[in-house]
């Protein structure tokens, strides 16, 4: 067997993910409040970046002179990978194309800026709100930190998560004190804290009301799982009863709070700011991106003087760093750019798909996939999916994100699909104007869509009613007659 050494010439094509590429696929997939913050972190780390203040120039116009606001935006010029690793580009040419501001679609309105005296403090805590009802009632030593250990063992709702033994462990005390802490702090605000579960949440605001009935009792105690499933009948048999008393137990049942902490929630309201709004004028829509707040980048002036007059003054290190810091700057405002151009073309399409939703509302969504705006914009299905991902747009019919437009279809009888989430809105209307008494089951609901044209199994109704929050037929049913009871009573 002979070993010798051969020499062969190979021709590959191979995909380079290049750090700039990686960069703008960062940055496609960005919020608008994210791209905010890495626009912030590049200014702090980057002097060659700076924010022009005022309105952006558009493409070929002095700063001095009127600003128009496109309707769409420019098209940019390709740049080669090898362009981008030369260390002797001509950066000056760059510099003349990239002075101007970054972003390049902007409102031509003054926006007025919020007063922060207005804005509203942060809430007390439940656990703020109960040590300050431990010590407004003048504890001694043990029994404050009894109280203490108590308060930092409750769950976000109000509840005890540890045990009356763990607790008299951990404070080193008898269990006979725990409880006795316990029960005083049982009765402080909001009504039902402090328990260990739901029976003795429930048990706590029914004392704190002063209902001592035994009926209600009984039904707390024993079976609030019959009450979970509205199996009334069993809970007046087993109590020997009339049906319309324990209907009067269970209407003051459900009026109690079942989560006594939620008032004092510190999960605060997420404010959703539109990408990009949608504007009816005339017979068209127009696209406007939201670059309120957003800076508009450009290379500081100082710095382009000093690379185009003085390069040669510089040490070899010095043009090195000021180079990089030019090349990151300059990628960073080509990225947003290709960003910007990317979702307006994206929303263009989308709207071209689902003009009929945005005229008349979701019974005209009709059904698309990531294929669908991928093949009319000549775009990968995966560059389209980063643009959607947790950007939301603003239309004449409301707030959406842009995953919102892209829904499986559901066959009709006769005539054209229809899209997922239309159905889903159909069976919300089905189930709002139902009659509590007999609610409709989920395949009265499947003969009500086939009546309207639409062909859906079961099966599915249930699954888009679960995904709607709505409960089944036998958990929605609703009762008469409590109220009465209670006046006989």
């Amino acid at each position: 067997m002979a070993l010798e050494l051969r020499q062969q010439l190979r021709l590959t094509q191979q995909l380079v993910m290049t750090p700039q590429l990686q960069q703008a696929i960062k940055l496609l997939q960005l919020s608008r409040l994210e791209l905010l913050e890495v626009i912030r972190e590049e200014m702090e780390e980057n002097p060659v970046l700076e924010d022009m203040p005022g309105e952006a120039p558009s493409e070929g116009s002095t700063p001095d002179e009127p600003v128009d606001v496109p309707t769409e935006p420019p098209e940019l010029k390709p740049v080669t990978v090898e362009e981008t690793a030369r260390a002797d580009i001509d950066w000056s040419s760059y510099l003349g194309e990239y002075s101007a501001p970054g972003p390049i679609y902007s409102e031509a309105e003054e926006r007025e800026v919020p007063e922060y005296d207005n804005f509203l403090a942060r809430r007390e805590s439940l656990t703020e709100h109960l040590q300050w009802q431990l010590l407004l009632s003048l504890p001694g030593k043990t029994e404050e930190t009894i109280g203490s250990e108590i308060i930092g063992n409750l769950d976000k709702d109000g509840y005890l998560k540890a045990t009356v033994d763990e607790i008299a462990t951990l404070t080193e005390t008898e269990a006979s004190e725990v409880e006795s802490v316990l029960s005083k702090m049982q009765c402080y605000d909001p009504s039902g804290v402090c328990a260990r579960d739901l029976g003795e949440c429930l048990m706590i605001q029914i004392r704190q009301l002063g209902l001592q009935d035994s009926v209600l009792v009984q039904v707390v105690e024993n079976y609030l799982k019959h009450v979970e499933n509205k199996n009334y009948k069993a809970i007046a048999r087993a109590l020997g009863v009339r049906h319309d008393v324990v209907l009067a137990a269970v209407e003051i049942i459900t009026g109690l709070e079942p989560k006594p902490g939620r008032q004092f929630s510190d999960e605060e309201p997420q404010y959703i700011s539109p990408d990009v709004f949608v504007y009816k004028m005339g017979d068209e829509f127009v696209i406007v991106l939201n670059e309120d707040g957003m800076p508009k980048l450009r290379i500081s002036s100082f710095y382009k003087e000093a690379l185009n007059n003085k390069a040669k003054e510089f040490s070899t290190q010095t043009r090195d760093y000021v180079q990089n810091k030019l090349r990151s700057a300059v990628w960073l405002i080509r990225s947003i750019h290709q960003r910007q151009r990317t979702i307006y073309k994206v929303v263009e399409s989308i709207i071209r798909y689902q003009g009929n939703f945005l005229e008349s509302g979701i019974a005209h969504l009709k059904p698309m996939v990531l294929r669908d705006v991928a093949d009319d914009i000549g775009m990968h299905e995966s560059t389209v999916s980063r643009v959607t991902t947790n950007k939301y747009v603003h239309t004449p019919q409301g707030i959406f994100e842009l995953k919102f437009f892209f829904n499986s279809s559901i066959d009709r009888f006769d005539g054209e699909a229809i899209a997922s989430a239309s159905v889903k809105e159909k069976i919300r209307q089905i189930v709002e104007s139902e009659d509590p008494v007999k609610p409709y089951s989920d395949k009265k609901m499947v003969d009500i869509l086939k009546s309207s044209n639409i062909n859906i199994a079961r099966r599915t109704v249930a699954k888009y009613r679960e995904m709607l929050g709505v409960l089944p037929s036998n958990k929605r049913k609703k009762i008469l007659g409590g109220q009465s009871a209670c006046k006989r009573r």
